[in-house]
C-alpha cells in the first residue's frame, strides 16, 4: 500500500541562518550592505556562485542577516563565506564568528585587553 502525500504540504526549508553583526557595526567597521552583496554573489548553489534564484532568500534587518534556503546548505558554509569576507576586509584579526544558538551566528570582537597574573 503506497503512502500519497498531500500536494499542499509546504516543501521543507533546509536552512534557516540568521548572522548578527551589531557590534561591530555599531562601532562603523563592518558594512552589512556590503557583506550582504557578498553573500549573494558567492552563495554556491549546484556549484554555480551568484545565481540564488528563489532557492535562497537574503534578508536584511538593521545588523542582522537572515539567510533562508530551500536547498541543502550547511550552516558551517556561512561561516565560512564570513571568515572570508573578514579576511578579503582585513577584519579577520578583530572580528571572531561564534556560532550564539543552534542557527545563528554573531560577529564578536577578540578580547585583546586580558591581564595576565604571573
Amino acid at each position: 500500500m503506497a503512502v500519497i502525500k498531500s500536494k499542499t504540504q509546504p516543501k521543507k526549508l533546509w536552512g534557516r541562518f540568521e548572522i548578527d553583526a551589531s557590534i561591530p557595526a555599531a562601532d562603523n567597521i563592518f558594512d552589512i550592505p556590503l557583506f550582504e552583496k557578498y553573500l549573494h554573489d558567492r552563495i554556491k548553489i549546484n556549484g554555480i556562485a551568484g545565481k540564488l534564484g528563489t532557492d535562497v532568500i537574503i534578508t536584511r534587518n538593521k545588523n542582522t542577516l537572515k539567510i533562508t534556503s530551500k536547498v541543502d546548505m550547511s550552516k558551517r558554509y556561512m561561516k565560512y563565506l564570513t571568515k572570508k569576507f573578514l579576511k578579503k576586509n582585513q577584519l579577520r584579526d578583530w572580528i571572531r564568528v561564534v556560532a550564539d544558538n543552534k542557527g545563528s551566528y554573531q560577529l564578536k570582537y577578540y578580547n585583546i585587553n586580558q591581564e595576565v597574573t604571573a
